[in-house]
Order: structure tokens, then sequence, then C-alpha cells
């Protein structure tokens, strides 16, 4: 067991430390903004939507490794999925990091596990996905985690 949390932690480390699709999508059709004023996490979402399907998706912003972790990994799994899909992830993701749900069932989100045994990073593991679920709903509002 130590091995695989060893394995996982060296995955959130390396997304973190060289995060995917960082930056802005040169052709977004969806934004939004998201703030986790706890920990001063801040990243901003933008998506590149046609025909249902998202094309392309990026983030900006700075936070803890958690949350950048987070955010590459969601924009690698989401790119190509239709929106229905991401949603229904972003559904399955929140579940993975607030209920009692097997882990294998997630692929490479399932190194977000473990972050269930620490409340106050579940906040920085979900902002980047509910800034998603917010830029697919063409929310105006800021995100935030409080």
């Amino acid at each position: 067991m130590n091995e695989l949390r060893d394995l996982y932690q060296e995955v959130i480390l390396d997304h973190a430390r060289n995060p995917r699709n960082f930056g802005e999508c040169a052709l977004s059709t969806n934004r939004a903004v998201g703030n986790n004023t706890l920990c001063g996490d801040r990243v901003e979402i933008s998506l590149q939507v046609n025909g249902g399907v998202i094309v392309n998706a990026a983030f900006f912003g700075a936070g803890c490794a958690i949350s950048t972790a987070s955010a590459s990994m969601m924009t690698e799994a989401i790119k190509g999925k239709t929106v229905t899909d991401a949603l229904t992830l972003f559904e399955r993701f929140h579940t993975l990091l607030t209920e009692s749900a097997d882990a294998d069932d997630y692929g490479k989100l399932a190194v977000f596990a473990g972050v269930r045994e620490f409340p106050i990073r579940v906040k920085c593991a979900t902002l980047a996905w509910h800034t998603m679920k917010a830029a697919l709903e063409n929310s105006d509002d800021e995100v935030t985690t409080e």
C-alpha cells in the first residue's frame, strides 16, 4: 500500500511541477474564474466547446500542488469529452473526494482518493472542477470554495 501511495504522490507532484495545458485556450468559448480564499488558490479555466464536445481545455492561475495537479489532470481528462460526459465526470470526481468510492473506477484520477483523508484539501482538489462546471454553464459568477 505504501508503494501505491508513493506512486500517487509522484503523479501529483509531476503534474504540480509540470502542469499540462497551463495557459489560455486561444479559441475559448467558455471561461470561468475560481478562488479558494482559505488556501489562496486561484484558477481560470478556459474551454473550447464545439458541437457539444470539449475540443480544448486549459487553465491559468496559481495554487498549491494539489490544486495545480488537479487542474492539470482535469484538463487532460475532459478534452474530447462531451459536455454531458465532463459534467458526469465532475460529479464522479466529487464523489471520489467526499464519499467512500472505489478508486479503481477512476483511472488516473484515482491518485486523488487520498485527499479524502484531509478534508481541508478537498477544496484545493475540487476548485478547478467546480470552475470547469461554471464555465460549461456559462456562469459569470466567480467560483468560491466557501
